[in-house]
């Protein structure tokens, strides 16, 4: 039996907002919870995709290995999130591994049941190209991130994305280590270093795992700086 609040956190997933109650209920009935420690493996590159998961607590990362032995950083989510909707649909292998970044708790739906689901219900196939679209409009967004932004800028839009405050100083709390926060944004450990001192012109503090913002606006202002005009400032 999944636990309410378990319940409302799904249901603000892209895959289970927009649907009718009835159908969530379907989904929901057969869905179990799990819970990983710190560095636990969700499942690896090449095993059969059976599960659509959402995240309920904490972090989890999605990564390939090259072939040099290098991690490359797919991606990173939190609380309300759903990944791997349409490996699932079409029963495939996973392409990528996932791992619990922090102590997390995720929401695991059978993919027979989805199947299944999507034959009767139209509206479920809207929320899985919904989903979808929604990741690949994330990965775009990263691609052009690396190919736009200076690593300050990148760093800099992370934070204000972390962020709670409209306008003013606030405090962000950084939700993992550095090493995986420099594979997120596609930089090396000791470029992500030269980012955070950079940032310093523009009010930001780090320290542990708390950056402190003295001015969220300028922070945004930087990250969306012309690429033209902010080269000359290129790590």
């Amino acid at each position: 039996m999944v636990q309410s609040q378990d319940r409302r956190i799904a249901e603000e997933s892209i895959l289970m907002r927009n649907l009718p109650e009835d159908v969530r209920a379907a989904l929901l009935k057969e869905a179990v919870t799990l819970e990983y420690g710190r560095g636990e493996t969700v499942f690896l590159q090449g095993e059969r995709a059976e599960v659509i998961h959402i995240v309920l607590d904490g972090w989890v990362k999605l990564y390939r290995i090259a072939p040099n032995g290098n991690e490359a950083v797919v991606n990173v989510f939190t609380r309300s999130a759903s990944f791997g909707e349409a490996v699932a649909f079409k029963h495939e292998d996973y392409p990528v591994s996932a791992e619990a970044v922090t102590e997390c708790k995720l929401m695991l739906i059978p993919a027979r049941m989805l199947v299944a689901l999507m034959r009767k219900e139209p509206e479920l196939c809207i929320a899985v190209l919904g989903s979808t679209f929604q990741h690949l409009h994330e990965m775009v967004s990263q691609l052009e991130q690396i190919k736009a932004q200076t690593g300050a800028q990148r760093v800099a839009d992370f934070l204000a994305e972390l962020s709670t405050c409209d306008s003013g100083s606030c405090i962000v709390t950084l939700p993992y280590d550095k090493v995986l926060i420099a594979g997120r944004l596609g930089m090396k450990p000791e470029s992500l270093s030269r980012a955070f001192s950079r940032l310093r012109e523009v009010g930001v503090k780090v320290a542990r795992n708390h950056a402190s913002i003295s001015d969220i606006d300028a922070l945004r202002d930087y990250a969306n700086i012309d690429p033209a005009t902010a080269w000359n400032k290129a790590l």
